[in-house]
């Protein structure tokens, strides 16, 4: 037998075992350990990469904002035990012990956030729950799901997303009472007069993401059909 042969033969013995290895490793991801996280990791395409931080990160900014929202802003919920419970529905593990809004699309809690008249008294609960779920419509997010491709991310989706939260920041600083109020304060100055910036700072960072994830998918942030609406629209369409 040729040299070439014998040589061809020999990395295909070396190499049989070496894919078996691979795909074990591959298979060990699949079980939630930290080595098969690492392999899964290897093997993520980057935007999936950019997207999870994403989501991360828009978790972490929005329980923040609801948070500082219910320490400025506690008439809409006196009980700390109680606001600490309403996050953890909305973010975290515990269901959600309201009935009304909970299973209403993103477009219409938002928008009863800042109606005169309302079922739910607790508006910082409707605007963070009306928040948190446009996020998760629209990058399609259900518990468990994984991202294959950034391309399962709708473009339209993403910008009506950024059009929606656009126009929360704007009804934050706008949007008052009968009394001439404003529903939330935020950046009101305090007793000192020193005016806290952070819900500017998160809203910022949320437009942000979402701007950087639409040139991901090839588009422009303002570049929508509907931009001149102040109605927030539907995302799920």
């Amino acid at each position: 037998m040729s040299r070439p042969v014998v040589g061809v033969l020999f990395k295909t013995v070396v190499l049989i075992p070496m894919v078996f290895v691979l795909m074990g490793l591959a298979g060990c991801s699949l079980s939630g350990s930290k080595a098969g996280d690492d392999v899964r990791g290897f093997f993520t395409p980057t935007d999936v990469s950019i997207i999870r931080h994403h989501m991360q990160q828009y978790r972490a900014s929005l329980r923040d904002f609801t948070a500082r929202l219910y320490a400025k802003n506690p008439k809409y919920e006196k009980d700390p035990a109680q606001q600490r419970r309403k996050i953890d529905s909305i973010f975290g593990p515990l269901p959600t012990v309201e009935q009304v809004y909970a299973f209403k699309p993103s477009h219409e809690i938002l928008t009863a956030a800042f109606q005169g008249e309302i079922a739910e008294p607790d508006r910082i609960y409707l605007l963070s729950l009306g928040l948190w779920k446009s996020i998760r419509e629209a990058y399609n997010i259900r518990d468990g799901d994984f991202f294959l491709t950034g391309l399962q991310v709708s473009l339209e989706r993403l910008q009506r997303l950024h059009h929606n939260i656009s126009q929360v920041n704007w009804r934050l600083k706008t949007y008052k009472d009968k009394n001439g109020k404003l529903l939330f304060i935020t950046n009101e100055a305090g007793e000192d007069g020193y005016i806290n910036m952070g819900y500017e700072v998160i809203m910022t960072r949320i437009l942000t993401r979402i701007e950087d994830d639409i040139a991901m998918r090839g588009g422009l942030p303002e570049q929508y059909m509907f931009r001149m609406s102040t109605m927030f629209v539907g995302i799920i369409i």
